[in-house]
């Protein structure tokens, strides 16, 4: 459902389960080591069925699987992006987002700056996607490893949870 200007958004558990209720996801930040954030996401995402694309401007494989170099050199509809990039590439991918008609966007976040980027959640939120701007789809997308259950359940109770727009 996307977001209608002057309404409230949905509380987080919804929009994520919103977000995880699509079939084609694109995740970028992915590694060629296979550590990093993206990488276990993309893993996640990729057991719970879903259609999944690696995206990393440079890396041709990443998990055995084709990686793409931009949202742009997908070959198939993407129903959401999870951005778990540094920072700085956050916006970059969200222009991309624009460009390609992405929907709705997750921008990773767990403790630290993750790849918090307010300019990006702004610029998505301007043209219509939905965006999650913090969090991770791990606390949500089922089974939820204990790791990421009491992730969710410390932001849930110190308020840290982030406001989908």
């Amino acid at each position: 459902m996307p977001h209608v200007p002057g309404r409230k958004p949905p509380p987080l558990a919804e929009a994520a389960a919103e977000f995880l209720a699509q079939e084609h996801i694109a995740v970028a930040g992915v590694s060629r080591s296979g550590k990093a954030a993206a990488n276990a996401v993309y893993r996640k995402l990729r057991a719970a069925g879903k259609t999944v694309y690696a995206v990393n401007p440079k890396a041709d494989r990443v998990e055995e699987d084709p990686c793409y170099p931009s949202l742009a050199a997908l070959p198939g509809p993407i129903d959401g992006v999870v951005i778990a990039t540094a920072p700085a590439a956050t916006v970059e991918v969200v222009r991309q987002c624009v460009e390609r008609g992405v929907p709705r966007v997750w921008i990773h976040r767990s403790f630290g700056e993750g790849s918090a980027s307010e300019a990006a959640a702004a610029l998505a939120a301007k043209h219509g996607i939905r965006v999650i701007p913090g969090g991770c789809p791990m606390m949500f997308c089922k089974p939820v490893d204990v790791g990421h259950r009491c992730i969710r359940w410390i932001l849930e109770h110190t308020g840290g949870m982030p406001a989908p727009r």
